[in-house]
């Protein structure tokens, strides 16, 4: 079955049915990862706080996989998603841990 995803709120949903689906808690599946529980739960909380590494290492762990697919040209495209730009200053720390 497809999930489509078209907001950061719906991934966040969808990381944590797929984890509780499998059976795992957040520590399970932070250890599956190499990480800590707490961070699973910041991730769950808020997605987009990962690259695109770390989302196919979790989904894979979770056994999904991200699939594109082209909107099927007879239905309404729905509008694009937009991200708030981050604010002026803020930067990412630079760590030697990836997640």
């Amino acid at each position: 079955m497809d999930y489509p995803i078209q907001s950061p709120g719906q991934l966040s949903a969808h990381l944590r049915a797929l984890r509780k689906a499998r059976g795992w808690s957040q520590a399970e599946l932070g250890a599956a990862l190499g990480v800590g529980q707490t961070r699973i739960t910041r991730i769950e909380r808020d997605p987009t706080a990962i690259s695109v590494e770390q989302l196919l290492a979790i989904l894979g762990a979770l056994g999904a996989q991200l699939v594109l697919r082209p909107n099927d040209v007879s239905q309404t495209a729905a509008p694009p998603v937009t991200r708030a730009p981050r604010a002026i200053g803020h930067k990412r720390r630079p760590t030697d841990d990836p997640w």
